[in-house]
């Protein structure tokens, strides 16, 4: 595996990044570091760049189409990183995954339905529901033995409340599960009990640390493959989030061709074309370069842990199985999240985003994303430190 540089990082801020352009819009103050928002502070592989390079240098931007190319490169990634096999023909392109789940909302329920979720989870789940005019059926995690399970008398109770869509987060987000075969089987096979559609946001299913391994929910039967939409995107794994590019791999052609309804209906005809260039370089020649990121993601986790255990004793660190994210237990400092914020921002000067974000069952959690050079890290434990010194 050829090593790349993780440890130097271009400066984002007047780039219009939301992560460091807008903390003061978001914290109320443009002095702090930011720690939150889930991109990474590293440039993407140099083979995507070259792609895109090579398009600029190109200089005609026309209509632009997914072609056969770019659906091989999908599949090959899927067989490759995933043991799964699916054909070009499941596959359906979206501006992102948040836009993709608004549209199989649309698709396949109506105001009033249904939605149920794990809490805490990712905050989208949540706002597209409400903002849909749906219900968000709540399902809590609870933690054993320092990780996130399911509790799954609650979650077949919450099916039975008018539910039409599940919203899986595979692994999970923000605690950095990986949902094992077995949790995945009882899960679906409750939804397939009741009738309950899956989406399976998959988005952090490249960012798994071993010796864990991501299982797609739709590997697992054909008969959970026919009630699953599993959504997976080349941004989180590759830092290309602002090329907007995501797909939705759908084998069962009624289910695809009711979100092609959808998408015709809301005038959605394709991809930019840096959005094509990128996710088909990525899946493509990535993969040494993501081999690369994880090790040093793992050396950062590592740091975070032993910072915590030595510095700052009454945290606890959830330890990830997947993603750059760290979910941390700030429960036994006996401050309210709002104390916590107050000094995180005011006296540490450090962004990180509050765990009754993402959801009522996170509070007195708070999330940091530790996908940033040794450097920026280590200057964050510090100012955490500084914050509850």
């Amino acid at each position: 595996m050829m090593m790349h540089n993780f440890d130097s990082s271009p400066d984002r801020k007047g780039t219009s990044s939301v992560k460091w352009d807008l903390t003061k819009t978001v914290f109320g103050r443009d002095d702090v570091l930011p720690m939150w928002v889930a991109d990474m502070d590293f440039p993407p592989p140099p083979e995507v760049l070259d792609a895109l390079h090579k398009r600029i240098e190109h200089g005609i931007f026309g209509y632009t189409y997914t072609g056969d190319s770019l659906g091989k490169a999908v599949c090959s990634w899927m067989k490759e990183r995933h043991n799964w096999e699916i054909k070009e023909s499941s596959l359906l392109y979206s501006s992102g995954i948040v836009p993709a789940i608004a549209t199989i909302i649309k698709a396949f329920t109506e105001k009033g339905d249904g939605i149920l979720m794990h809490s805490p989870v990712y905050t989208p789940f949540f706002s597209l529901a409400e903002s849909n005019g749906r219900i968000p059926i709540k399902a809590p995690l609870v933690i054993k033995e320092g990780q996130f399970t399911v509790d799954f008398h609650a979650f077949e109770e919450a099916l039975k409340h008018g539910v039409k869509l599940f919203l899986l987060c595979s692994p999970h987000n923000p605690g950095g599960r990986v949902w094992t075969q077995e949790e995945l089987l009882k899960m679906a096979e409750l939804c397939k009990k009741y009738n309950v559609l899956i989406i399976s946001d998959e988005i952090h299913a490249d960012l798994v640390h071993k010796p864990h391994t991501h299982i797609p929910i739709a590997s697992l039967k054909k008969e959970i493959e026919d009630i699953t939409l599993t959504l997976a995107a080349p941004s989180k794994t590759f830092n290309i989030a602002g090329l907007q590019a995501s797909v939705m791999i759908i084998p069962n052609k009624e289910l695809q061709e009711k979100v092609a309804e959808e998408h015709q209906k809301q005038g959605i005809f394709t991809l930019n074309t840096f959005g094509v260039v990128g996710m088909e370089a990525a899946y493509l020649h990535g993969g040494d370069w993501l081999d690369s990121l994880m090790s040093y993601l793992a050396d950062n986790i590592e740091e975070v842990k032993t910072f915590v255990k030595a510095e700052l004793p009454e945290l606890s660190v959830m330890e990830p199985e997947a993603t750059y994210l760290l979910w941390i237990d700030f429960r036994d400092t006996g401050k309210t999240e709002t104390e916590l914020q107050d000094l995180l921002l005011n006296k540490g000067k450090l962004a990180l985003e509050p765990g009754s974000k993402f959801g009522e069952d996170g509070e007195g959690f708070f999330r940091m994303n530790i996908a940033c050079t040794r450097e920026t890290l280590r200057d964050g434990l510090e100012r955490m430190k500084k914050a509850l010194s």
